[in-house]
């Protein structure tokens, strides 16, 4: 069903800094383009509630009946430490640290990657292209810009030159900076530099004789700048301009301005109608960081493995908790906002299991129409998932009400509470009817952690008979005990 054409969706523009109505480029279809993970370890939940938004928008836009095409990428090559263009490579990095190859990194962490994001019940993107398997895209969209002008190369590098976009092009219009400004806070050039200037980006940075990953160009063996990769891929799946494009707030500058540079120089014209950014995600109040130990990552929240939770949550009842945030705005993860979310999680699935034994009336005292369309409005303004979930407790409340007596629908009304509700919840929000396998998960969970505590005080005591036996009889038991600096953790095999 066409439901869109009835529907009328505003989304904040990350360009304009105001929500827009949204038009779609060609009537039906929606082009979007997500700026995927550097797979070089483990994915961090910040990136997880990034993904979540737009596996979000893209489940709505299919709900609403349009074709959405999703592209979201993998960065498997070209983007160097702190984001700069000096440095090592982050993969290659990770691959002399552990002496393996860099494929190796990429393989294992995309594993990883997949595997997080299927346990939170993601839908697929449509294509998931690498950086790695569209270096001809790249080398070619760098003729282009050199050939427009806006390129030069050096000693085998090629960089953007931000000075000669910006006297004809806005270089700032995303982030809302100004070039001046930028010359004025950076620090001159220590020659060790090619650049013409500091704020030029590399489009083709030539390999030194230790760098693993290269390619041949017209310029040298080198691999393409971490800018690049999006722009060739996007407008090589979506066109030279397509609906959407979106991603972690920490893109906007300079990732996407460059982009919107690198498009606007080789093809003539601005990639996006539509920025999209999803906000920060914080522990307790705090930036996550690893260098003051305040982080959790995905797998620690699930299981419980931690020292930041008081129990393990299950994969719908943290979604639920990030959907119960608008994705503009900053989320503080807690122990207590994650407990009061598992409290309405699980009040709103008992609401409705209850559905299948309400008996309809004759007539309807509840305006269940009204209802599904606040539904609607809450998701068209720039998907605004914190009041459709308060529409969606108010259904819950109808459905008591429904049963015991104080308020009447039709069956045609109740059929339509319980397509829409369903919809809502378990389409468009992703959620799962998981609770009893999350219970199960926390009794496990809380049982093995009483052993572990057993067992450390058993070698505190130094009765390391007593802590050889509770480790063996887990094992044999199925559950693996693993010591760590950071205490003790385990696995179910």
């Amino acid at each position: 069903m066409q439901l869109f054409k009835n529907q009328t969706i505003k989304i904040y523009n990350s360009l304009s800094g105001k929500k827009e109505p949204f038009k779609t480029i060609t009537d039906g279809y929606v082009g979007m383009y997500v700026c995927g993970p550097t797979v070089y370890s483990h994915v961090h939940l910040g990136n997880v509630r990034t993904f979540m938004t737009f596996d979000m928008v893209f489940r709505y836009l299919k709900h609403l009946g349009f074709k959405v095409r999703y592209v979201r990428n993998i960065t498997d090559a070209g983007h160097l430490e702190n984001d700069a263009d000096e440095g090592e490579d982050k993969i290659t990095k990770k691959a002399r640290l552990e002496e393996i190859e860099p494929m190796e990194v990429v393989q294992r962490y995309t594993v990883d990657f997949h595997n997080i994001l299927n346990t939170f019940n993601f839908l697929p993107p449509s294509i998931e292209p690498t950086a790695t398997g569209h270096i001809i895209e790249q080398i070619e969209l760098i003729k282009t810009i050199i050939d427009n002008g806006f390129g030069y190369e050096i000693n085998g590098s090629v960089y953007f030159d931000v000075h000669k976009y910006n006297e004809t092009n806005n270089y700032g219009i995303l982030s809302k900076r100004k070039l001046e400004d930028l010359i004025h806070n950076t620090r001159e050039l220590d020659g060790q530099s090619d650049k013409k200037n500091p704020q030029d980006f590399a489009l083709w940075k030539k390999a030194e004789p230790q760098h693993i990953m290269r390619w041949p160009s017209p310029w040298s063996d080198g691999f393409p700048g971490w800018h690049l990769e999006c722009t060739a891929m996007s407008t090589k799946y979506l066109g030279n301009h397509f609906d959407i494009h979106g991603g972690g707030m920490d893109l906007k500058f300079p990732h996407h301005e460059c982009e919107i540079a690198q498009n606007q120089a080789a093809k003539g014209q601005s990639p996006v109608n539509y920025w999209m950014h999803a906000n920060m995600l914080e522990l307790n109040g705090q930036r996550m960081s690893k260098s003051t130990g305040n982080i959790i990552n995905p797998t620690e929240l699930l299981t419980g493995h931690n020292d930041k939770m008081s129990k393990a949550y299950s994969p719908s009842v943290i979604r639920f908790f990030m959907m119960q945030a608008g994705y503009r705005s900053v989320l503080d993860l807690t122990d207590a906002g994650l407990q009061s979310s598992e409290k309405g999680f699980n009040r709103l699935l008992d609401a409705i299991k209850e559905l299948d034994t309400l008996t309809p009336s004759e007539s309807s005292t509840l305006d269940i129409d009204s209802w599904k369309q606040k539904c609607y409005g809450a998701m068209n303004d720039d998907f605004n998932t914190p009041i459709l979930i308060a529409h969606l407790f108010d259904a819950a409340k109808f459905i008591h009400q429904i049963k015991d007596g104080s308020q009447h629908v039709t069956i045609a009304h109740l059929n339509t509470l319980k397509t829409t509700i369903n919809a809502f919840v378990f389409e468009v929000l992703g959620l799962t009817n998981v609770t009893e396998a999350a219970s199960e998960t926390d009794t496990l969970a809380g049982a093995v952690n009483v052993l572990i505590k057993l067992r450390q005080e058993a070698r505190a005591n130094k009765n390391f008979a007593l802590s050889d036996q509770i480790r063996d009889e887990l094992a044999n038991a199925g559950i693996q005990l693993k010591d760590g600096r950071d205490g003790t953790s385990f696995s179910v095999n």
